[in-house]
């Protein structure tokens, strides 16, 4: 079998290839405005037959389109009155205090609005037919107009889909047709709207990057990461766009989690530098999901990995505001031209440049040795920032560094001590080409004495795709109180709930007997806006299990009826039997064993990954090179390798 998992970033596009019992990993440059060519220069440079490989593909399409606003023309369809739902959302100011903020334009223009009829109330009767009238204005409207997508989103629609199930089928077959009761069929008039809209403002572009992309792999079975950590076939993710906005994120995460429980460690608190951006989460045996996710400044209500972004990469750009104060990021160099020491035309510092212009990236064993790196370059274009700033090259490489590290570690505090967590506690673990440069000085900024930088951490996005199940995550509203429903109907509600998960599952060719499934309830106090998820135990069991976990994030139970809000479940196949196993390396032997790094007084020792016996710690400050990242050992920590090849660090004193 010949199984690859492949992560597009936004300047790098990784693949792990496992094939006969054997991993090999790979980087190429990504290209941006063509994502599939990049994966298809990956997979002539690994020496693949498309005929029969199986792909697991993290896909960005839909996030970039996301956040840079380019998105198709799309068609917002709602009852009488609610046509503007999406642009009034909660009227939640982002900046609680500023009283002026600048205006923000609509996700959906006016005239790309249209309201009608099939109205329904909180319980399901009908307040307003949807009428022949109805169905032909909007085929007027449609083809006046000229979408390309159309987005439904009627009120109470997941009780009752008939009005929105009828405008569809009334549209012309041409049209892209997102309808909310398929979409998200939760509560929640905003957040499913939007969703619904997203999907149909990105959908048209998923399928046509998804279709050049099977067109240029004929023969090859090829299934994405959706945002919830299921993979799903590649002919059904155009209806399902708005749940790939994480689609690589939720890769590395797998990674992590799956890398984690092999070596004995399963609370991480997790940071994946790129070249692009950092993402930071925690995963307690497995990775958390949020339904209060956002992108490019809308919610996205539809379950996700829960993590935080931020804009500092490897590619993130330093500058001088108008102050003369330094500032790292969120702008990046990218892949093209990428930082100055890729040769590629870059002519801005970044963090990259300033990682080698201390030494602790070596030109010569930069991804396996395949792309040697430009230092002439990099001290230039650190230079020229340093001498606006006073400072030398090495003072302002460490700046650089500086500024990025604290932006990195307020991420880090975002997702664990604001949620009342102690980052002690856990594991932190790096990932991302990037992220061994760093592990070392955010680890301390935390007080963390244990890090993990896992096998194949520059690509473990990707290795993440290939432990990856196929599933499907779905998600009904039934609203009432938990003790005035019993164990028997949630049981029938679920099974129902599961039955059309297991269906979709077969038609992807997945045998019905070897899936999984898990059940869970969202529950609040009566009065709540949120609610806390939970495993179904049984009702009693369950309800008790609510008021534990409301104890423990919020400090108190309430003496107030539970009500249940959603049903949730989750069905997932066999994930493929990888097996990891103590790795080679095909990291390039450094032209020095010593070499000199800022900082340090004396020469820095240089190894590689796969030279280290596990039997004996190294000390630091040391270099540590693999195939895909580098490792900076910093002074005062201790690494050691374990049966696997993960590198696990220790810091001897604070």
């Amino acid at each position: 079998m010949k199984l690859v998992g492949i992560d597009t970033g936004g300047t790098f596009t990784d693949f792990v290839l496992w094939q006969d019992g054997a991993l090999r990993v790979h980087k190429v440059l990504s290209t941006p405005q063509a994502p599939e060519t990049a994966i298809l220069q990956g997979i002539r440079e690994l020496g693949l037959d498309a005929e029969g490989l199986r792909v697991i593909h993290g896909s960005t399409v839909a996030t970039n389109a996301a956040l840079e606003g380019k998105g198709v023309r799309t068609l917002y369809v709602a009852n009488r009155g609610l046509g503007d739902v999406l642009t009034i959302g909660r009227q939640a100011r982002e900046d609680l205090y500023d009283l002026q903020p600048p205006a923000r334009r609509p996700p959906v223009p006016p005239e790309l609005c249209w309201e009608t009829g099939g109205r329904l109330a909180a319980d399901g009767s009908r307040v307003e037919p949807l009428t022949e009238t109805d169905i032909a204005e909007l085929r007027a409207v449609a083809a006046r107009l000229g979408p390309e997508s159309v987005a439904i989103n009627l009120l109470f629609s997941y009780l009752d889909d008939s009005a929105e199930r009828a405008l569809a089928q009334a549209l012309p077959a041409g049209l892209f047709v997102s309808r909310s009761s398929a979409v998200l069929p939760v509560t929640g008039e905003y957040e499913r709207g939007m969703a619904t809209w997203l999907n149909a403002w990105l959908g048209p572009l998923v399928a046509r990057y998804v279709e050049r992309l099977c067109r240029g792999l004929p023969g090859a079975l090829v299934a994405v990461m959706q945002s919830s950590g299921e993979a799903v076939a590649a002919d059904q993710v155009a209806d399902q766009a708005v749940r790939l906005l994480l689609s690589g994120p939720a890769g590395g995460l797998a990674g992590a989690g799956f890398v984690g429980r092999l070596a004995g460690r399963e609370r991480l608190l997790t940071f994946d530098m790129g070249g692009t951006s950092t993402d930071v989460a925690l995963v307690d045996g497995t990775p958390g999901l949020t339904t209060e996710g956002r992108i490019a400044g809308y919610p996205v209500a539809v379950p996700m990995v829960d993590m935080h972004t931020i804009g500092a990469g490897g590619g993130s750009i330093a500058r001088l505001d108008p102050g003369g104060r330094l500032l790292v990021g969120p702008e990046s160099a990218g892949a093209e031209p990428g930082p100055a020491c890729y040769g590629k035309g870059g002519d801005l510092p970044t963090v990259t440049d300033a990682n080698l212009v201390l030494g602790r990236l070596r030109p010569e064993a930069f991804l396996g040795g395949r792309m040697e790196l430009d230092v002439a370059a990099a001290e230039r274009v650190i230079g020229r920032l340093g001498a606006a700033m006073g400072l030398d090259a090495e003072a302002t490489a460490l700046g650089i560094l500086r500024v990025a590290d604290e932006h990195m570690v307020q991420a880090l505090r975002v997702i664990s001590v604001r949620r009342g967590l102690d980052p002690r506690d856990y594991t932190l673990t790096s990932f991302g080409g990037a992220g061994g440069l760093h592990v070392c000085a955010l680890a301390e900024a935390l007080g963390v004495r244990q890090a993990m930088v896992p096998i194949h951490a520059g690509v473990l996005s990707a290795l993440g795709m290939l432990a990856t199940p196929p599933g499907r995550l779905l998600t009904r509203t039934w609203l009432g109180r938990l003790d005035e429903r019993s164990d028997r109907q949630i049981g029938q509600r679920l099974e129902t709930l599961a039955a059309e998960a297991v269906a979709a599952l077969a038609r992807e060719g997945l045998d019905p007997a070897g899936l999984r499934t898990v059940s869970s309830l969202d529950l609040r106090y009566r009065g709540q806006s949120y609610t806390l998820n939970l495993g179904w135990q049984g009702r009693a069991a369950t309800a008790e299990a609510f008021h534990r976990l409301h104890r423990e994030r919020y400090g108190h139970r309430l003496e107030l009826p539970i009500e249940l809000v959603n049903l949730q479940v989750r069905v997932t196949g066999a994930p493929p039997a990888l097996v990891l196993t103590r790795a080679g390396s095909e990291a390039a032997v450094p032209r020095s064993r010593q070499v000199a790094v800022a900082g340090c007084e004396h020469p820095v020792p240089v190894f590689r990954r796969a030279d280290l016996d596990g039997a004996d710690p190294v000390p630091g400050p040391a270099l540590i090179l693999d195939t895909v990242s580098t490792t900076w050992l910093a002074p005062g920590w201790t690494a050691c390798l374990d049966a696997l090849s993960n590198l696990h660090l220790e810091r001897r004193t604070f």
